[in-house]
């Protein structure tokens, strides 16, 4: 039988996990020419909390029937999760070496799933990833499975119609058991997010969709974890997490920089970025 135990790590633990991802994550962008740097950097203590303090997953057995499902439905920042994946024992951190190269399965997105150990679908065709969350949620109901699904979406992803309908679909089935994390950079690919489509007020539309709404910081570990509690504490509708986040968190010059959704650093910015995530 799997382990599907979360882990437990102090605050200060998850704070230093989140450095070290980050200086790996930099740290490919540049050697692999990897973008959408910033995009992952602003969902990493997100990503950190999920897999180590709130997930029943096992890194030995990642297709076990009874673990939780977390779908990347902003495909775009796949490089970061696969850098958790690998950190949390999932497969060897050997592997992304080969990050970007001709005949490697580490890209610019999830590929198809079980391609990698831990990857539940494939995504980056933005929409997508809360539909097939809420699929999941419904089959493991059938399945009287106690499973729990989590999807995170970007912000700019909730221009899509289909985040709309699945919203929707998953209020009126009550599918408690399903937790949407929203990745509020305020940033999209062609500019804010505000003002390519107007998203406020975010938490109050999702509410009137029926959907428990929570709006927190996302780069802080004690509201996550608060707000994960809250979310399985809901057992008639579910629940949706609007964390404000910054765009190239952890590094001042990427920082709210809408230049890092494509570029990656030269030389030289990758080692100021370094210099400013080394563990103090």
């Amino acid at each position: 039988m799997s382990d599907t135990t979360p882990c437990r790590l102090s605050t200060a633990q998850l704070e230093l996990t989140a450095l070290t991802l980050r200086r790996r994550l930099v740290t490919t962008s540049a050697e692999a020419k990897i973008p959408h740097l910033g995009s992952c950097l602003s969902c990493v203590e997100l990503l950190v909390q999920l897999y180590w303090q709130e997930l029943r997953v096992d890194p030995a057995n990642p297709e076990d029937p009874a673990r939780d499902r977390f779908l990347l439905s902003k495909g775009h920042g796949a490089p970061i999760l696969f850098q958790v994946l690998a950190e949390r024992g999932f497969f060897p951190l050997e592997r992304l070496d080969d990050f970007g190269k001709a005949g490697s399965v580490f890209h610019e997105h999830p590929p198809k799933p079980g391609y990698v150990p831990g990857i539940e679908a494939a995504t980056g065709s933005l929409g997508h990833g809360l539909p097939m969350a809420l699929g999941m949620a419904l089959a493991a109901r059938i399945q009287q499975q106690l499973t729990r699904c989590y999807a995170l979406l970007s912000d700019g992803e909730c221009n899509e119609g289909s985040i709309w309908e699945a919203a929707l679909l998953t209020a009126s089935q009550k599918v408690h058991t399903l937790t949407a994390i929203i990745d509020f950079n305020k940033w999209q690919a062609t500019g804010r997010s505000q003002e390519v489509l107007a998203l406020d007020p975010l938490a109050a539309k999702w509410e009137s969709f029926g959907w428990h709404a929570q709006e927190i910081d996302g780069h802080d570990f004690v509201a996550i974890a608060q707000a994960l509690e809250a979310a399985r504490a809901e057992q008639n509708r579910p629940s949706v997490i609007v964390a404000h986040t910054v765009k190239g968190k952890g590094v001042s010059f990427m920082e709210d920089d809408n230049n890092w959704h494509y570029r990656t650093p030269n030389p030289e910015e990758l080692a100021a970025a370094l210099a400013e995530l080394e563990p103090i």
